[in-house]
C-alpha cells in the first residue's frame, strides 16, 4: 500500500521543478502554471472524502485498483500534452483527474492497513505509513530535478512502472474486501467539491482580478458559504460523506487544525523555494532540487523523533515542538533569502523541514487512532481533505502575494533606471509573468529602450524577486506560529484502545 500511494505524494511536488521547462515549451502563463500544480491538490482535497466513503461501501481493494488505474492513465495523458493553445487546459484537466485517482487510492490504501493490523500494532503501522508518505512528498523535487534533465514529460511517465508494480503487489497480497452498509452521499460530495473549487479559484485569481474585484470575493465568499452548507447538510443526512461527530474529540479537532496550518507551508515551500532558486540564485533544476535536499534532511530526521515522541508521550509534545521549530526555521530562512547564497541558507531550510517533520506523522496518526474503527473512512477523509485544501489555499494565497510584491518592486527598479511610469508598469507585469510561478529568469530578447533597460536591470530584478519571496516565507512562519497556538490546546494523552476495538469514534465514548 505504501508503494501504491508513493506516486500520489511524489506528484504533489515533483512538477514544481519541471515548471520552467513546461512553461518554456508549451508557452503557459504563470497563473496557468500555478493551476497545473494546484489542480492536482485541489482535486485531491475535493474528492478525498468521497474516496474514503467509496472504500467503505465497495471495499478498499477494489477502490485501490480503480484509483491506481485512473491515476496512471491521467499521468500518461499529462505527459502526452500537445503543443498549441490547448496545452494549458489539457494539463489542468488531466492533473485534476490525477488528483481524483489519488483521492480514491489513498484512503482505500489506509483502510487496508487498518484492516490487516491488530489494534496493538496499528499505531506503529500508521506512523510508518504517514511518515513514509510525508517523506515521499519531500522526495518529489529531487526526483523531478533528475528526470527533467532528460525531459519534463518524464515527471509524469515515471508513474507508469510504479503503478504496474503496485497493481502486481496488490494482486499478490490477496486482500479481502470488507464492505459496510450505507448509501453514497452524492449531494455532500458535490457541495464540498464546489465549495473548495470556488474558494481556491478566488484566492488564485486575486492577482489577475484584483482584491477589490467583486468576482474575487464572490468566489471566495461563495466557496466558503458552500462549505458551511456542506457542514450543515452532513449533520442532517442519515449516511453522511463525513461523520462530523469525530469533532467531539477535542484532540482530533486540534490535530486537524495543526495539520491545516502546517500544510499551508509544507507543499507550497517546494514550489516557491524551487522557483526562487532558479530565478534569484540562477540555479539549474538539478541544483534547485539539491537546494531542497536540506529541507528534506531536516524533515526526515525529525519524522523519526516525532514518531518516538508520539509513542512515549502522545501527540501534544511533538505538535508543540514541531510548530515552534518550524516557525523559527521559516522566519530565519526568510531573513536569509536576500543573501542570494545557497550555502548560507541550508541550516535554516533544515530547521524549517525539521519543524514540519515533527508535526505531520504524529498529528495524522493521532487523529486516525482516535476514530479508527467503523469511521476510519470519514476520519481519513477529514484529515487528508484538510491537508490538501490547506496546500491549495497556501499555493493560491502565497502566489498572489508573490506576484503583487514582485510587480511593485520591479516597477520601482525600472523607474529608478529612467523608464517612464507607464512602460515600467507594463514591463514589470511581463517580467512577473515570466518568473513568478515558473522560474524563467532569462533576459528579454528584442531591441528598444524598454528591452535594454530590462536587460540592464535583471540583476536587480533577481534581488526584487528574493525580497518578494521573503513575504511568502514569513507568511509560512506565521502559519506555523498559529499552529503552535492550536497545539497548546491539545489535551494530551492517547486515544482509547477500547474505542478502537469497538469501532466507535473516541468522541462518542467520552
Amino acid at each position: 500500500m505504501m508503494f501504491a500511494v508513493a506516486m500520489t505524494f511524489i506528484d504533489q511536488t515533483i512538477v514544481s521543478i519541471a515548471a520552467p521547462d513546461i512553461v518554456r515549451e508549451l508557452g503557459l502563463s504563470s497563473s496557468g502554471m500555478q493551476w497545473v500544480v494546484n489542480a492536482y491538490l485541489l482535486s485531491l482535497a475535493a474528492f478525498f472524502a468521497l474516496g474514503g466513503r467509496l472504500a467503505d461501501l465497495y471495499g478498499p481493494r477494489r477502490i485501490v485498483v480503480i484509483g491506481t488505474v485512473v491515476f496512471v492513465v491521467s499521468s500518461v495523458l499529462c505527459g502526452c500534452v500537445p503543443d498549441g493553445d490547448a496545452a494549458q487546459a489539457w494539463l489542468i484537466v488531466f492533473r485534476a483527474t490525477q488528483g481524483l485517482g489519488a483521492a480514491l487510492l489513498f484512503p482505500a490504501a489506509l483502510a487496508v492497513v487498518v484492516a490487516v493490523f491488530p489494534v496493538e500494532r496499528r499505531g506503529r503501522a500508521l506512523a510508518l505509513f504517514f511518515g513514509v508518505s510525508g517523506a515521499l512528498t519531500a522526495l518529489g523535487p529531487l526526483l523531478g530535478g533528475w528526470l527533467t534533465g532528460w525531459t519534463w514529460r518524464a515527471v509524469f511517465w515515471v508513474n507508469v512502472p510504479v503503478a504496474i508494480v503496485a497493481l502486481v503487489l496488490t494482486a499478490l497480497a490477496r486482500l479481502s474486501d470488507r464492505r459496510r452498509s450505507g448509501t453514497l452521499d452524492v449531494r455532500g460530495a458535490a457541495l464540498i467539491a464546489a465549495g473548495m473549487g470556488l474558494s481556491v479559484l478566488g484566492f488564485q485569481q486575486a492577482w489577475s482580478w484584483g482584491w477589490d474585484s467583486w468576482a474575487t470575493w464572490v468566489c471566495v465568499a461563495g466557496g466558503l458559504a458552500l462549505l458551511y452548507g456542506f457542514v450543515r447538510f452532513e449533520r442532517r443526512v442519515r449516511h453522511p460523506l463525513i461523520d462530523l461527530r469525530v469533532f467531539r474529540d477535542k484532540a482530533f479537532t486540534v490535530d486537524a487544525a495543526v495539520l491545516f496550518f502546517a500544510m499551508l507551508a509544507f507543499v507550497p515551500v517546494f514550489f516557491f523555494s524551487s522557483v526562487y532558486a532558479q530565478v534569484s540564485l540562477s540555479a539549474s533544476p538539478n541544483q534547485a532540487a539539491l537546494f531542497l535536499l536540506y529541507f528534506f534532511a531536516g524533515f526526515a530526521i525529525a519524522s523519526q523523533w516525532g514518531g518516538r515522541i508520539l509513542d512515549k508521550q502522545g501527540a501534544r509534545p511533538a505538535l508543540k515542538l514541531g510548530t515552534a521549530v518550524g516557525c523559527a526555521g521559516f522566519a530565519l530562512w526568510a531573513n536569509k533569502l536576500t543573501d542570494l547564497s545557497m550555502h548560507d541558507q541550508w541550516p535554516y531550510a533544515a530547521l524549517a523541514g525539521a519543524g514540519i517533520g515533527f508535526v505531520l506523522a504524529p498529528a495524522s496518526t493521532d487523529a486516525v487512532n482516535r476514530a479508527i474503527g467503523a469511521s476510519y473512512g470519514e476520519v481519513t477523509g477529514i484529515t487528508q481533505t484538510v491537508r490538501n485544501y490547506a496546500a491549495s489555499v497556501g499555493l493560491a494565497v502565497y502566489g498572489t502575494v508573490l506576484t503583487h510584491v514582485t510587480t511593485d518592486k520591479v516597477v520601482q527598479t525600472l523607474r529608478s533606471r529612467g523608464m517612464p511610469a507607464g512602460d515600467a508598469d507594463t514591463v514589470a507585469r511581463d517580467i512577473t509573468e515570466s518568473v513568478t510561478g515558473n522560474g524563467d529568469s532569462r533576459p528579454p530578447d528584442g531591441t528598444g529602450p524598454a528591452a535594454e533597460a530590462t536587460r540592464d536591470a535583471m540583476g536587480a530584478v533577481r534581488m526584487d524577486f528574493a525580497e518578494a519571496n521573503q513575504w511568502v516565507f514569513y507568511g509560512m512562519a506565521v502559519a506555523l506560529g498559529i499552529g503552535f497556538l492550536c497545539a497548546l490546546r491539545h489535551p494530551g494523552g492517547r486515544a482509547a484502545t477500547a474505542a478502537a476495538e469497538t469501532g466507535e469514534p473516541v468522541g462518542q465514548t467520552r
